[in-house]
């Protein structure tokens, strides 16, 4: 019987070589990426049965690439390993294209059994993030259909619509770059926003800036 194929994305090539050093010999590790867009091309090429991909990829990001991968190979199983722990982001993956979700910090034995449980057609939660996804759950059933500013989106946004650079916001949140770019991309996706003066209108709508130009 033919070992199943994985796909590993992560743009820590350490941690590429862990995953495999993991995952074989039971699975047949068949290629890695580095960034999004090589993550697409050779997941359209490769085709493999698993493809295990982080959040914050860089040239394109882990949700879109996810989002992609599923329109594009729904037969393959999309596992998300990142260090996110940050539920809007698992219960987005997990309801739109995603079968499982490990954090970083996750055992390494829950790498192998993910990988297992999706092949057989069942979905995966680090058993850290589905305690708190349950209990978000329980507090509010239909939180999915609310959609509204996390606090750390009201302090991007309102940077962002002040005119900083995303360097500049990340310095004053104590964060990096990529994490401010992260947010930023999520506002624009899920408010509908197109460009900076999308942004700029939605924040004044929230009442983060008064209106007018942002400051130079």
């Amino acid at each position: 019987m033919p070992q199943p194929e994985i796909l590993i994305a992560d743009d820590h090539a350490l941690l590429i070589e862990a995953f495999k050093t993991l995952l074989e010999p039971e699975f047949r590790v068949v290629g890695s990426a580095t960034d999004g867009r090589t993550l697409l091309e050779l997941a359209q090429s490769l085709r493999p049965d698993v493809i295990i991909l982080d959040i914050g990829l860089p040239l394109l990001n882990g949700i879109a690439a996810g989002r992609k991968l599923k329109q594009l190979l729904p037969q393959s199983r999309l596992i998300v390993v990142t260090m996110y722990e940050d539920l809007e982001i698992a219960g987005e993956a997990l309801r739109h294209w995603a079968s499982g979700f490990l954090l970083k910090t996750s055992a390494g034995s829950e790498l192998t059994r993910a990988v297992r449980e999706v092949l057989k057609g069942h979905d995966y939660v680090t058993p850290r993030i589905a305690k708190r996804l349950g209990q978000e759950f329980i507090r509010d059933p239909h939180l999915d259909r609310t959609r509204t500013l996390t606090p750390r989106q009201r302090e991007v946004l309102e940077l962002m619509a002040k005119g900083l650079t995303m360097k500049q916001a990340a310095e004053l949140l104590h964060v990096t770059p990529r994490t401010v770019a992260f947010h930023k991309y999520r506002i624009m996706e899920e408010f509908g926003l197109k460009n900076s003066s999308d942004l700029v209108r939605f924040a004044i709508k929230e009442q983060l800036i008064p209106g007018g130009m942002p400051n130079k």
